[in-house]
């Protein structure tokens, strides 16, 4: 087991955009030989975004991207014609396949916090696919199967105990508070 803290993440954004982010794996200009990707998972971001900031139109390809919004509202527009808000609760997948541009905002008066999670696709290319489940349920899987991946959230009290899902590569990802996995804090 390797354990990352928090505060080993590399820190990336633009703060006097308003946009704070995390990188739980090498990424843009940060390079970690020893932490390319782990499995499937190409990129774990956690983004903080003040209202009003966000991310103009960039393009993706090749990447199935999974965002779970945490706190606040993200608007996210694509050059495949959807436009959603995605709130605390939900999840959104954005399969960039061949290639597809997006936006995301925070256009809402409060904090955004998001994780946003890269997998690499089983098969490249393709059309790009769009989805979103609105108020997924706790321990309810996701499954993302263009890159064979089974994703979990959990929404645990302090000191509820939950079973770690069994997989060929287990990533676990803490936004807030403590867990203690196998012993470890």
């Amino acid at each position: 087991m390797d354990v990352r803290r928090a505060d080993e993440r590399y820190r990336g954004g633009d703060p006097a955009a308003g946009i704070s982010s995390f990188h739980s794996f090498s990424f843009g200009p940060h390079y970690d030989p020893d932490n390319l990707r782990f499995g499937a998972l190409l990129a774990c971001n956690e983004e903080r975004l003040a209202p009003g900031a966000g991310f103009d139109e960039h393009p993706h390809s090749h990447t199935e991207i999974v965002t779970w919004v945490v706190e606040g509202e993200l608007t996210h527009r694509d050059s495949a014609g959807h436009e959603t808000l995605v709130r605390p609760g939900d999840v959104q997948r954005l399969s960039s396949a061949g290639g597809v541009r997006h936006v995301e905002r925070n256009d809402g008066a409060e904090p955004l916090t998001f994780v946003q999670m890269w997998l690499a696709p089983v098969e490249p290319g393709g059309d790009p696919a769009y989805e979103i489940v609105h108020g997924i349920a706790d321990s309810t899987p996701y499954a993302v199967p263009e890159a064979g991946a089974m994703l979990h959230v959990r929404r645990l009290g302090e000191g509820e105990p939950t079973a770690v899902p069994d997989g060929a590569c287990v990533y676990v990802h803490v936004v807030r508070g403590a867990v203690r996995l196998d012993g470890v804090e």
